[in-house]
């Protein structure tokens, strides 16, 4: 198993690999370097047919596999997965621009331990049973759906598509799945690991392309019953357009305006550390950062002044470098597009106190795309730039003086995806995580992840829940059988 070549890069189906039926192929870009390493196959249609036809054979004896059996082999799928780390994480790099260390630690530990959890998780997965009196007793039976479809965006590549991937293969599902054109390599590097670990041929099927062909092929498809979406809102929306009138079931994770809140009796070192972390890391590039900044107004100026003495510290180049703390941007098409939401805030009053421009890479690097963390202050809370997404690294600082008001600003978004709270006290923490919209709240702390929990969002950032249970319920169908005494 030779992870360290993928130049040209090919389907997944049937459990063989297989180029694009149209010929076709798409340039994968180091964004780095701003090089072509490497080509990936333009699928359509026709692709997800031939992915559809093989999950089809598949699924009757997948279908009925037994939990220990799926347990042993999505275990082993982890086990190789850390055993290829030093590979995964480098490719990962080279795919998306992140700091090579960062997918040391995070990506692909998080790859493996998704499996692992899932694996586990389908040995304890318990139906429920209720007794009427000395009527009846109904039991509810969990069937896997059949052939499913999962897409996955290029932020957190590995981490993100076998977050979905696990708990469908977990449940009994046959799965075509789609990782984003703009970093596929560790998707296709997971087939090569999935065909070591003996899953069998056709339960698992990648398929590589753009998404507005090959995602929505896989959305529109017939036979395909259930689709996992993580990407932006813009992207849910069409999802949902073309799945509702096919009663699909459907799960979208979509885009986030996060506020970080911070109250006067935070702890205020680990505040700090933390912030910087959940502004910049990964280069901002995380549905889950804490975009906009809400300080309490006693201690506005001195959290300014830190932070941005902190921001300017962080140092912005080469991802093999183990000093680099933040990468390239993913891509030069997202590269241009947040160079023009800083320009936006400027134009709408907007002060740039740190950063505010592209960062010329280095040696290879040279012609990368890298951006310098941005903070932004002297906007309101309905501009555009405190309204839409922006998903790098720029981060926007308003006061509050009150709760109510901290609340009204927290709120003010149509996403609510994500929200931390910096506070001592731990009745307004409760009081205030009672009242932010948002699906997931963090208290002291920033992306500290329990898999059993419930991981989504509210309003515009998406529909249904992913972890745990709701995983493995969602990628289920439910069936009750009432047996009369």
């Amino acid at each position: 198993m030779d992870l360290t070549t993928y130049d040209t890069i090919q389907n997944f189906i049937g459990g063989s690999f297989h180029p694009p039926r149209s010929g076709n192929y798409i340039d994968n870009i180091n964004p780095a370097t701003g090089e072509i390493m490497g080509k990936i196959p333009d699928s359509n249609g026709r692709d997800i047919d031939e992915a559809v036809a093989a999950a089809k054979r598949a699924f009757p004896e997948w279908s009925v596999t037994s939990a220990e059996k799926r347990f042993y082999i999505l275990n082993r799928i982890a086990e190789l997965i850390e055993e290829q780390l030093e590979a995964l994480a480098l490719a990962e790099t080279h795919d998306n621009g992140k700091p090579l260390w960062l997918s040391k630690r995070v990506d692909i530990p998080r790859a493996s331990a998704n499996f692992r959890f899932f694996a586990t998780g389908i040995m304890h997965f318990a139906a429920e049973s209720h007794i009427m009196e000395d009527k009846a007793v109904n039991y509810t039976l969990r069937q896997p759906i059949g052939i499913v479809g999962c897409i996955s965006p290029w932020n957190l590549p590995l981490y993100l598509f076998t977050w979905k991937i696990a708990p469908a293969l977990a449940a009994g599902n046959c799965v075509i799945a789609k990782p984003s054109e703009v970093t596929p390599v560790t998707a296709y590097l997971l087939s090569l690991i999935c065909k070591e670990a003996g899953l069998p041929d056709g339960v698992l099927n990648i398929v590589h392309g753009t998404g507005t062909v090959t995602g929505e092929a896989i959305v529109k498809h017939p036979d395909i019953k259930a689709v996992s979406f993580t990407g932006s809102t813009r992207a849910g929306e069409r999802i949902a357009s073309l799945a509702a009138p096919k009663f699909k079931k459907l799960s979208l994770e979509l885009g986030g305006k996060n506020p970080n809140i911070i109250f006067s009796d935070c702890d205020w070192e680990k505040m700090m550390k933390t912030t910087i972390q959940s502004s910049f890391s990964n280069q901002g590039e995380i549905c889950l950062c804490g975009s906009r900044i809400l300080i309490e107004e006693s201690i506005y100026e001195k959290f300014k002044k830190e932070f941005v003495e902190r921001t300017k510290e962080l140092i912005v180049g080469d991802p093999l470098d183990e000093n680099s703390k933040q990468g390239a941007i993913v891509s030069k098409v997202h590269y241009e597009k947040i160079l023009r939401c800083i320009d936006t805030a400027k134009q709408e009053g907007g002060k740039v106190l740190c950063g505010g421009n592209a960062v010329k890479g280095k040696g290879r690097c040279a012609n990368g795309y890298f951006i310098g963390p941005t903070i932004i202050e002297g906007l309101g809370p309905n501009c555009q730039t405190n309204q839409e997404e922006i998903f790098g690294p720029v981060v926007t600082l308003q006061s509050f003086r009150t709760e109510e008001e901290a609340l009204q600003l927290a709120n003010v978004t149509s996403y609510g995806l994500a929200a931390t709270i910096w506070t001592q006290d731990i009745s307004k923490a409760n009081r205030v995580a009672a009242k932010v919209e948002s699906g997931i709240i963090w208290v002291n702390c920033w992306l500290l992840r329990d898999l059993r929990t419930p991981f989504g969002g509210m309003k515009n950032s998406g529909v249904g829940r992913e972890g745990g249970w709701e995983a493995l319920r969602f990628f289920t169908e439910a069936k009750n059988v009432c047996v009369q005494l």
